[in-house]
């Protein structure tokens, strides 16, 4: 049940913001004195009371959604005020709870205190003003740390900008589209190959966006069987099924207000794809085992190693599903295809491990640069990142040299320039088949959308590939058909 009551200027209650205040009782008497307490301060109605009567149903009323403030009384006859204010901070929410005791209770509302209640009032209740007053610096506190929050939200955001490393044509792109899609609340799509950085790109959007001040929560959708997918991601009742001794929030809620990255979300099963569809559409979703309908405010960010258009069209990805989740979207390119990064990479992993390790590098020499940028990083970024960490671990001395990475690297360095005389078939170094495949076809597919003017269809035609698999194609190696198109 809940009753509003609105702002007035010069109020002690008066703010530019709606107020929500729940009250735990099992006492009618109390939810009657605050509701006319409030009443007579506040005859604009903008103050919102929500009563509940034991600990249960306060938790209950937490789920649906959040308060500034919360009144609960110490001893109720089911779950009591302690035992819910435990239950509260288990789950993370930082609302201000003052605690309702009796008189002369110091010893309860002291372990109140120790539990995080933001203060306590006495039964029975002193003046009004006082009350008011209270309430007040309850405001007060929680706007503060928002405002705290909300600063450090944008502090990180610049870092989180600054962390998508690179220089290249390719990532300039990537660096403009997330600053221009970050403040846009609709769903993300990011396509890449594993390893291209997805999940630092969804932080970064996470961050310079207006939600970047509440959470960010990441989940690898092909890393969970199915059920555990489930139950993480809607949460679940008590005894909904074996093993489930509590009832348990699942990320839907804990991220309320803030963002949901949802990797590999290609591995999802039918069936919860068609429960993260009905939660885009409604904005709303039952726990496993609940029958009572939970409200979200959450953005989702989803990544796909593959190309879920095409998954879509053969039937092996939903096509509505698809359709909610690629409202915008992001293409990562291959490491292979933006390699002016990798020394501005190297120097950052360096940098990063260093600290870890408590090494003091100064840097890489020359010929380690040039076997990195002669390598064709199948593993992208994140192999890139492996290969620093090794180095820093293993290596000695002030620079990183050759002897500190994996033959396979240090054989680049043995390929010859474009300026030194080529070595015989016998001698000669070859890359293994897949990355030698995966080159010739990114070269392919640059002089084919050359030639086709940027033109999906001609391009398609020329080449007898599929119209669909090309598209297919060009989002893996991360070429857009715009840059190919004659000015």
């Amino acid at each position: 049940m809940s009753r509003t009551h609105d702002d007035v200027p010069g109020s002690p209650y008066a703010e530019s913001v709606r107020r929500r205040i729940l009250v735990i009782d099992d006492d009618i008497y109390t939810h009657d004195l605050f509701a006319a307490l409030f009443e007579s301060d506040d005859p604009k109605r903008s103050i919102t009371i929500v009563d509940a009567y034991d600990g249960d149903e306060g938790l209950a009323r937490c789920a649906e959604g959040a308060f500034d403030l919360i009144l609960s009384d110490v001893r109720m006859v089911r779950v009591d005020g302690l035992e819910f204010l435990r239950r509260l901070r288990e789950r993370d929410v930082d609302t201000p709870v003052v605690m309702m005791t009796a008189y002369g209770s110091v010893e309860t509302a002291v372990e109140a205190m120790k539990l995080g209640a933001f203060d306590y009032l006495t039964k029975p209740f002193d003046k009004p003003a006082t009350i008011r007053h209270l309430v007040r610096r309850c405001f007060e506190h929680r706007d503060l740390r928002q405002e705290n929050r909300a600063l450090k939200a944008r502090l990180e955001g610049i870092d989180a900008k600054e962390a998508i490393i690179g220089a290249s044509a390719a990532m300039r792109k990537v660096t403009r589209l997330v600053e221009k899609i970050a403040p846009i609340d609709s769903t993300v799509l990011i396509i890449g190959a594993s390893g291209t950085g997805k999940e630092m790109v969804a932080r970064a959007l996470h961050r310079l966006s207006p939600r970047g001040a509440q959470r960010f929560l990441p989940i690898n959708c092909g890393a969970l069987p199915e059920t555990l997918l489930e139950s993480t991601l809607f949460g679940y009742e008590k005894a909904a099924f074996t093993g489930a001794h509590k009832t348990t929030p699942g990320y839907f809620e804990v991220a309320d207000g803030g963002t949901l990255f949802l990797d590999e979300v290609e591995a999802m099963s039918p069936g919860l794809q068609v429960r993260l569809l009905r939660v885009l559409q409604e904005r709303r979703f039952y726990r496993v085992g609940g029958t009572r309908a939970i409200e979200t405010n959450v953005r989702v960010v989803s990544a796909s190693k593959i190309d879920l258009r095409s998954a879509a069209e053969e039937g092996r990805f939903r096509d509505d599903l698809f359709y909610r989740l690629n409202v915008l979207t992001i293409m990562l390119p291959p490491l292979r295809d933006r390699k002016d990064d990798i020394p501005a990479l190297a120097r950052h992993f360096l940098a990063r491990y260093n600290e870890r390790f408590k090494k003091s590098f100064e840097g890489l020499r020359d010929e380690v640069l040039e076997a990195l940028g002669r390598y064709d990083w199948p593993g992208n970024v994140r192999e890139l990142e492996n290969v620093i960490e090794r180095a820093v671990a293993l290596a000695e001395g002030s620079h990183l040299g050759l002897d500190a990475l994996a033959p396979e690297l240090r054989a680049q360095a043995e390929e010859p320039s474009l300026d030194t005389p080529p070595r015989s078939a016998e001698t000669r170094a070859l890359p293994d088949f897949r990355a030698a495949k995966a080159s010739f076809l990114g070269d392919y597919l640059e002089r084919l959308m050359t030639q086709a003017g940027g033109n999906v269809s001609q391009a398609a035609r020329l080449s007898g590939i599929p119209r669909q698999n090309l598209y297919g194609k060009l989002q893996q190696h991360g070429l857009d058909p715009d840059g190919f198109r004659k000015p």
